[in-house]
């Protein structure tokens, strides 16, 4: 009965396509775990070598929202945070909903690009430290939620905007982690919602998400632990570098 079960749900995963969501979330986990952020990016780079992007990006939904719900829940001032970004959160839910909504009609050259050119973006604000001036408006946490939005909803990496825009005003680091958790977890529902309304996120999908899920996990944990003996800023500026790369490889391929 269960092997019955097990053959209607997951028709074509196969042992190695197991085997391979495993270790890429665990990878990914792990790269979360030791710098406090990077998971998409690092999962995204890997899964779009077996999987089609929009595939890849529905994969992600599950552990996007739980890892970001653990990081936000160990944050100090959520109410305040939340008071302070409001503008900024409404932006993000709305335009990555609508984005996600209507994936499908994106061609896969351009969802390959756009990803590509997310992960270069993400890295490289990290790498050289880019940022901008800004005002203290409700315009700029607008225009940079509906910016995160529209990438997040097309790559399910949307925090290149939100990071520029926390650094741009200087955020203290307690401040910094509190907002990037909070409105890294605001973005991921709508972005779930908007795949299973796009017909994106089936069941198959939602149970390999799953084998992501706990992959990431125990790969957030070993993260954690290694963060203590292993030089973070070597490691991170490797991290970010393999990213740059892998980001050009998806954006040439998605041209070529």
């Amino acid at each position: 009965m269960t092997d019955f079960i097990m053959a209607s749900l997951l028709p074509s995963l196969d042992p190695l396509i197991i085997g391979a969501i495993i270790a890429i979330f665990l990878f990914a986990g792990l790269i979360k775990g030791f710098l406090g952020l990077g998971l998409p990016a690092a999962a995204m780079a890997l899964l779009t070598l077996i999987f089609e992007p929009t595939e890849a990006i529905a994969l992600l939904s599950l552990p996007i929202i739980v890892t970001n719900l653990y990081q936000f829940s160990r944050s100090e001032d959520r109410l305040e945070t939340a008071r302070r970004y409001k503008v900024f959160a409404l932006a993000i839910i709305i335009s990555i909903f609508v984005t996600a909504w209507h994936i499908t009609v994106f061609p896969t050259e351009i969802l390959t690009s756009v990803i590509g050119v997310a992960m270069i973006t993400f890295a490289s604000q990290w790498l050289f430290g880019l940022s901008f001036s800004i005002g203290t408006g409700a315009g700029w946490q607008l225009g940079a939620g509906v910016m995160a939005g529209i990438l997040g909803g097309l790559s399910s990496i949307w925090s290149p905007p939100v990071v520029m825009y926390l650094m741009a005003r200087k955020a203290p680091k307690e401040s910094f982690i509190a907002a990037t958790g909070f409105l890294f977890l605001v973005g991921s529902f709508p972005l779930a919602v908007g795949l299973f309304m796009s017909g994106v996120l089936t069941i198959v999908a939602v149970i390999k998400s799953l084998l992501g899920l706990g992959a990431a996990l125990i790969g957030f944990r070993i993260g954690e632990t290694l963060r203590a003996h292993v030089s973070q800023d070597t490691f991170r500026k490797a991290v970010l570098i393999a990213f740059m790369i892998m980001g050009a490889r998806l954006v040439f391929n998605g041209l070529v």
